[in-house]
């Protein structure tokens, strides 16, 4: 079994957030910043977490000594380069990766998936058939064949797994630690912001539909 303090996270933190209209990572989401909720959640689950950006981007503020920023080692390649580029500066063999603006990240599936990743290259969330690229553990085996893949111009993360050892993790086994798919759920627009807002304090979940990047 991996251990969680020999585990990198990767945050990916390149997007432009043009659907929101303004940089929504430093929005307020119970008393932090979504960022900062982000950080926070990684933080239980590693000792090392890296913030992939681009260049021409500003650097997200974080309150954690553990956070190390990164520019996209090759420019304009969306989530792909991104875990490219945080697997290659990464100190351990395994990173999990997440997107940074999903402020409802479970710490208790997110364990779980370090605890079966043993003897895989990727451990990826597979819900009704949608995977959660952004919601997925990879190894730095990953990174000649994403390098391949970006060097095609090729950028949908799917399409390099069947080149690695691939663990999906099911819907059912989702479900055990977070039923209602809080997990991913990230933020696009802001009736998402209020949404989050509200699950936070309790007061509704039924409008979160988990539903996460398609990339």
């Amino acid at each position: 079994m991996a251990h969680i303090e020999q585990l990198s996270s990767i945050v990916l933190a390149g997007g432009k957030s043009k659907r929101f209209g303004r940089d929504k990572l430093g929005e307020e989401l119970g008393g932090r910043t979504l960022f900062q909720r982000v950080i926070d959640t990684l933080s239980q689950i590693s000792a090392e977490i890296i913030v992939a950006v681009a260049s021409d981007q500003p650097v997200p503020r974080a309150d954690s000594a553990a956070v190390k920023v990164v520019t996209d080692l090759i420019p304009g390649k969306s989530a792909l380069g991104g875990i490219y580029t945080g697997l290659s500066v990464a100190t351990s063999d395994q990173s999990l990766v997440v997107a940074a603006d999903m402020p409802l990240l479970n710490v208790g599936l997110l364990k779980y998936m370090v605890e079966i990743c043993d003897n895989h290259d990727v451990v990826i969330p597979r819900l009704d058939s949608r995977l959660e690229p952004l919601h997925a553990i990879y190894s730095k085996h990953c990174l000649t064949p994403i390098r391949e893949q970006l060097d095609t111009g090729e950028l949908a993360v799917r399409h390099f797994l069947k080149r690695v050892r691939v663990r999906y993790l099911e819907t059912e086994e989702i479900e055990r630690f977070d039923p209602e798919r809080l997990s991913f759920f990230n933020i696009n627009v802001e009736a998402d912001l209020d949404i989050a807002r509200l699950v936070l304090t309790g007061s509704r979940r039924d409008q979160v539909d988990g539903d996460g990047p398609t990339t």
